[in-house]
């Protein structure tokens, strides 16, 4: 009989957030946290209504005592990015001279229109408080680990993370998002790291660049956050370095930590003391039922600054149905599907994601990266490839190879056989797109007005 995987630090974590400790349990049950998220709720509501300009517009008729249960919760208004690029200031609670972060993202839209986000010192806490106990699955006192991630700006990401860290006597070292791949990997021996954490097309960067480099059983754990975390990347780092590999979803919004996983590496355990989270359908608002695929909707319930209530993420996910292997009673996000807005269409009306490609390619060996274009014109779409590799593998088979497995995309496959679509011969690019920065990757679109 296997062991059962230790549970989740989160749950004891939450337990104490939420005032339930060792009274009677150790560990949580859902009838607490569900008594907990409809007090929350109420307040949450009823402190955005009095102190945000823009909830009091759009809550007005709304009031906590109107949440009799968690249903109820789904008739309230959801928000949306584009409330905050219109009006990012009204939705601030507190004066702005309590804001210690203010984060702005340019989005890649045609308007170039931006979000903008403020935190209190106190919810930059929540943040610091949730990356050392999510982390505490990954490292041990004593240990090292290397933060591939921004964070040479006081409470950026990988500063608060080295905060986090240092709770639990562990050493967090901010190297950044990887852009000398010789250098991160020098680092990783120099400092004798023990864990990396990193955007998952990078640190396939290192681990297949590295091959030698680095002793067997130096790294001991990875944590793969900001991009979506392609099975394919999981299994290759695995596979090169012996060790577990987690994933962790969060975005700014959410204050940057949101859901992370377990010993048992199956499925996103959320931080549900500081977030009430809802999958909806992304078409008519409407809850979805556990094991089926929405989109992620939160509501903060601890967040002083800038609350947000069901904001509208336009991730695709799912709660998973079944109880996770380590015990714990807390939600489960599944693997995240992508943007819904970031599916592009192929030929007559198929939908193609970032993630159908990245299964599909990554596992041909020689593969750093890619970059992937949709032109459109002259009654038939190209799909354009451009792969950065580690130049171990003769271009030719790795570009053959490429165009074998796009083919092998539902999507690709269905619109190639209609004759809508043609995949030309992958292209070469000597530079590794998408190292200097945390942004999520997508494909691009160009139409031309005639012929191609």
């Amino acid at each position: 009989m296997e062991d059962r995987p230790a549970r989740t630090p989160l749950d004891e974590w939450i337990a104490g957030k939420i005032g339930i400790g060792r009274k009677v349990s150790p560990f949580l049950s859902r009838d607490d946290l569900d008594r907990y998220h409809l007090e929350k709720l109420r307040g949450a509501v009823d402190y955005a209504k009095l102190n945000s300009p823009f909830y009091a517009r759009l809550l007005r008729g709304f009031c906590g005592r109107d949440l009799t249960c968690l249903e109820s919760v789904a008739s309230l208004p959801f928000t949306t990015a584009q409330d905050i690029k219109d009006s990012p200031l009204s939705f601030l609670c507190v004066s702005q001279d309590e804001i210690a972060r203010v984060v702005t993202l340019t989005t890649s839209g045609t308007t170039g229109a931006s979000k903008r986000f403020f935190f209190t010192a106190e919810d930059l806490e929540l943040t610091i408080d949730f990356f050392h106990h999510g982390m505490s699955t990954l490292v041990s006192p004593g240990q090292r680990v290397l933060i591939l991630l921004p964070g040479e700006k006081r409470d950026s990401v990988g500063d608060l993370l080295k905060r986090g860290l240092a709770r639990m006597d562990v050493e967090g070292i901010v190297h950044g998002p990887v852009r000398d791949v010789e250098k991160a990997l020098s680092d990783v021996v120099r400092f004798g790291i023990d864990c990396l954490v990193g955007i998952p097309t990078q640190v396939l960067w290192m681990a297949r660049k590295g091959s030698g480099s680095i002793p067997a059983g130096r790294v001991k754990s990875v944590l793969l956050s900001t991009d979506y975390v392609p099975r394919a990347i999981v299994e290759e780092l695995g596979r090169l370095w012996g060790c577990p590999v987690f994933s962790h979803y969060g975005m700014t919004e959410t204050g940057l930590g949101f859901a992370v996983e377990c010993a048992a590496v199956s499925g996103h355990h959320i931080r549900e003391a500081d977030l009430y989270v809802e999958i909806v359908d992304p078409v008519t608002g409407l809850p979805c039922a556990d094991g089926r695929q929405g989109e992620i909707v939160f509501t903060t319930l601890t967040r002083k600054g800038m609350p947000l209530i069901r904001y509208r993420t336009g991730d695709a996910s799912r709660f998973m149905a079944d109880r996770c292997a380590c015990g714990t009673v807390l939600k489960r996000l599944g693997r995240i599907a992508g943007r819904f807005e970031g599916r592009v269409r192929v030929g007559k009306g198929h939908a193609l994601a970032i993630p159908d490609l990245d299964e599909a390619l990554f596992p041909i060996p020689g593969l750093i990266n890619y970059s992937v274009e949709i032109v459109r014109g002259g009654g038939k779409d190209l799909l354009l490839l451009s792969l950065h590799s580690t130049g171990t593998v003769d271009d030719g088979d790795l570009a053959n190879a490429a165009r074998r497995a796009a083919m092998t995309v539902p999507a690709v496959h269905e619109a190639v056989t209609e004759g809508s679509l043609e995949v030309p011969l992958p292209t070469f690019t000597p530079t590794n797109p998408f190292t200097t920065g945390v942004g999520k990757r997508r494909i691009v679109v160009k139409e031309t007005g005639n012929g191609l």
